[in-house]
């Protein structure tokens, strides 16, 4: 087993980078690669945080779901054909512990339609925890905490 990786605010934001760039250009099969295999990941408005609503619109505790995930997309999910980009804030660490970080950062997806408009698709906020291990830097949880007030289409693609 190699080292464990020093979870430096570059690797952080390497990360994010990464991240929002295996969105953006389709790579969906290497989503999952980004989190441990016991995973927690979930997309929720703000306002159900602010009340304490549990509900999210995406929500998957495990690697396997996340798969889960991509394979619908690309069999069985229907939605209007579109490009995303993400533009992904510099992280802010709130908190260490042994190999785990948390941090949030600012973030805002917008879509490109078929039309050529690009809109502001959704906007809010990661809330992650950040771990080290043989395998590098993974999510172990990633909170998608967004403030749009409404999602325009099917949220098919992960934020």
């Amino acid at each position: 087993m190699s080292a464990l990786q020093e979870i430096t605010q570059d690797a952080i934001d390497d990360l994010n980078a990464a991240y929002g760039l295996c969105l953006d250009d389709d790579r969906l099969e290497q989503w999952p690669d980004f989190f441990t295999d016991d995973c927690l990941y979930q997309v929720i408005a703000r306002e159900n945080v602010d009340n304490g609503l549990p509900a999210a619109v995406m929500y998957c505790d495990s690697k396997g779901m996340l798969v889960d995930r991509v394979v619908a997309l690309r069999k069985a999910n229907v939605f209007p054909e579109h490009f995303n980009r993400h533009l992904i804030g510099q992280a802010v660490v709130t908190d260490r512990d042994g190999n785990l970080v948390k941090a949030e950062s600012s973030y805002v997806v917008f879509q490109t339609r078929n039309d050529g408009e690009t809109r502001i698709y959704n906007s809010g906020k990661y809330v992650d925890l950040i771990e080290s291990s043989g395998a590098g830097v993974r999510l172990k949880s990633r909170t998608c905490i967004y403030d749009t007030l409404r999602i325009p289409t099917l949220l098919a693609t992960p934020i």
